[in-house]
């Protein structure tokens, strides 16, 4: 296949859907000679806060001079953004030729009757021949939903396991209570390992504790109240954690304050197994840290802010980074979200927060909800509210309506940010 084809032929993966379990993994890996036994990972799981953590982590590795790989999803913008080495996309060239291999190995487990691969899975097999094939000295994996019975938890050679914040997600798969979810996310943690996590609920926190403890693993949580001198800002924001004083970051969000005592967690357990990091490297790491689509700023006057707050714990911190930075400023909210979210929640803890709401719906995606549909939800809390047609339609509406001082927030499912941000730069407005 080319790469024109391999793209193909991954669009009709697509349709098969997804699958909780580990059986496809193994027998399309074995098929493949089981690339991911020959790399070292550091393993992300949690509800709210992976992503952020996975970039300062692999910023500061990539800095230090470690080959590090990095596997994350949804992407904004383009497909290849999925797995990187050293912050670069994967090549077209060895994409397409890792997806033959994978199409071939995938035609011989049908042939036997052995299972058909999900995208996700495919993806995921994917990345571990691009890490292989670029010799990668550490990969930092995120899982796609829950953990125990994820696709990424094939791994067995992980070095550290990191558990963001845990709150209810993805109940109809992971369980309906903290706890039930909770076990589901630290299914990633492998004997004898080092672990670091968020500071968890207490029904969460137990469950991480247990599982820890009857796998002989260490185990650090987040101190919140080690967290001193903190300066919030938009483009810059600063914080001591335990040693680490007046430590800097670009990511804007109140919550990135968190999430970046989380990785420094993590870099105390990696220093602790031998992993070479110095002060600077991991100073100059956290500042460098990019994550679009997280509170991030993509336009002045007005200030438009991007953020995927698709579920109620996002949405919670994404109001109190409203309140906090925007107190005084009239607020025009575009909304997206899929249907089998908790978008009643979403909409209760944000709607009230806006001067008015344009819905959209994702395009090309099964799971989203209707513009209109959405816009009849939001109207109870704040009937300030209408459907746009497209995304492109309510980015332009709504950046003629604001007046410069006031703040555009984008928000919901990441799967349509990266089409609100190209509707933006078509306007020429970031």
């Amino acid at each position: 296949m080319n790469y024109k084809e391999a793209r193909v032929y991954l669009e009709q993966v697509s349709r098969y859907g997804s699958v909780l379990g580990l059986d496809n993994m193994r027998e399309l890996l074995g098929r493949l000679g089981n690339p991911q036994n020959d790399l070292k990972f550091i393993h992300i799981s949690g509800t709210n806060g992976k992503g952020s953590v996975l970039a300062y982590l692999s910023t500061i590795l990539s800095g230090a001079g470690y080959r590090t790989g990095r596997y994350l999803s949804p992407t904004l913008f383009s497909y290849r953004e999925k797995i990187q080495v050293d912050g670069e996309k994967i090549n077209k060239e060895s994409l397409a030729a890792h997806v033959t291999a994978i199409a071939e190995a995938t035609r011989d487990m049908q042939e036997k009757n052995a299972g058909t691969p999900t995208i996700f899975e495919v993806e995921t097999v994917l990345a571990f021949l691009y890490f292989k094939e670029k010799k990668c000295d550490i990969v930092v994996l995120e899982t796609g939903m829950g953990g125990l019975l994820d696709a990424t938890n094939i791994i067995e050679t992980t070095v550290l396991e990191v558990l963001a914040s845990i709150s209810m997600d993805h109940m109809e798969f992971l369980g309906d209570t903290l706890g039930k979810i909770a076990e589901q996310k630290a299914g990633i943690i492998k004997p004898h390992t080092s672990v670091v996590s968020a500071k968890q609920e207490p029904e969460a926190e137990a469950v991480i504790k247990n599982a820890c403890l009857k796998r002989d693993c260490s185990l650090q949580f987040v101190d919140p109240a080690q967290i001193t001198d903190v300066q919030y800002g938009i483009a810059r924001q600063s914080f001591s954690y335990k040693g680490w004083k007046q430590m800097e970051i670009s990511l804007a969000g109140s919550y990135q304050i968190i999430n970046a005592a989380l990785a420094l967690e993590g870099v105390m357990a990696l220093r602790a197994l031998g992993w070479q990091l110095t002060d600077e490297q991991v100073r100059s790491g956290l500042l460098a840290t990019k994550w679009r689509g997280r509170f991030t700023v993509i336009g002045e006057h007005p200030t438009v802010i991007m953020d995927g707050a698709h579920n109620p714990a996002a949405a919670q911190t994404l109001k109190d980074s409203l309140e906090h930075y925007f107190p005084d400023q009239k607020l025009h909210f575009i909304f997206g979200m899929f249907k089998d979210k908790d978008y009643h929640e979403v909409i209760r803890l944000t709607a009230p927060l806006a001067e008015d709401i344009v819905t959209v719906e994702t395009p090309g995606n099964p799971r989203a909800l209707p513009a209109q549909e959405l816009a009849e939800a939001v109207y109870p809390v704040n009937p300030h509210v209408r459907a746009a047609k497209t995304v492109e339609e309510a980015v332009s509406e709504v950046l003629d309506e604001a007046k410069e001082d006031d703040a555009v927030i984008i928000f919901g499912s990441l799967s349509y940010l990266g089409e609100a941000e190209r509707a933006m730069k078509n306007r020429g407005k970031n």
